[in-house]
């Protein structure tokens, strides 16, 4: 990503969440926009950003993209929520590339299950193979698709504790509270040695207009 955003003429990068990736990037374009929904990550960015001279847009969850047709040649996104696969033709100029790395199906569901029992429909989403679908279905071509799935352990249930409230979507309702009993019966686990494990998926897609 690095790579592309220094040698970009014009690009964005959506649901940038607090700027953290892009603010990583040793070079950017000239002409840097990003896009975030979220209002407090939003204001993340404009803080972490303006020194660089990145325009911070902030947008609603859902809505067509606030830019005219052909406006860049490169398009990012680290996470995004739900790719608008027309709008990012649309803002792409031809040749242009939307390159991103997605949250892939059923991703750290072994933890998620664990507290919220199966969840079917929801492992079903996120396919890459059907993304990628939904890229050429808007006029895109699939360059590059990779996929990786990455195992994680957790060794101590204070782990577990703070990454479900950092990943607060993973468990909506999660508190120490309502989800006491699964706590002490995973601690109990752990306290004999054996880590939870869970995967997380991800794939890289790299489409052009």
């Amino acid at each position: 990503m690095a790579g592309r955003l220094a040698k970009a003429r014009r690009a964005l990068d959506i649901d940038t969440g607090g700027g953290e990736v892009i603010a990583e990037a040793p070079v950017l374009p000239a002409a840097m926009t990003v896009t975030e929904s979220w209002p407090p990550n939003a204001d993340r960015a404009r803080t972490r950003l303006a020194g660089r001279g990145v325009r911070v847009v902030q947008t609603d969850p859902g809505a067509p993209l606030p830019f005219a047709d052909r406006s860049f040649d490169l398009v990012t996104s680290r996470h995004p929520v739900q790719p608008d696969w027309t709008e990012i033709g649309r803002v792409l100029e031809p040749e242009g590339h939307y390159v991103a790395q997605h949250v892939g199906p059923a991703s750290a569901f072994e933890l998620i299950e664990y507290f919220l029992g199966a969840q079917p429909e929801a492992r079903a989403a996120r396919d890459p193979r059907t993304e990628a679908a939904e890229a050429r279905s808007a006029g895109l071509t699939v360059v590059d698709l990779r996929t990786a799935r990455c195992r994680m352990e957790f060794y101590d249930v204070g782990a577990v504790v703070w990454t479900l409230r950092k990943c607060v979507w993973w468990v909506p309702d999660f508190t120490v509270e309502r989800y006491d009993l699964q706590l002490r019966e995973l601690d109990a686990r752990m306290r004999r040695g054996e880590p939870f494990v869970a995967h997380s998926t991800r794939h890289l897609i790299d489409a052009r207009r």
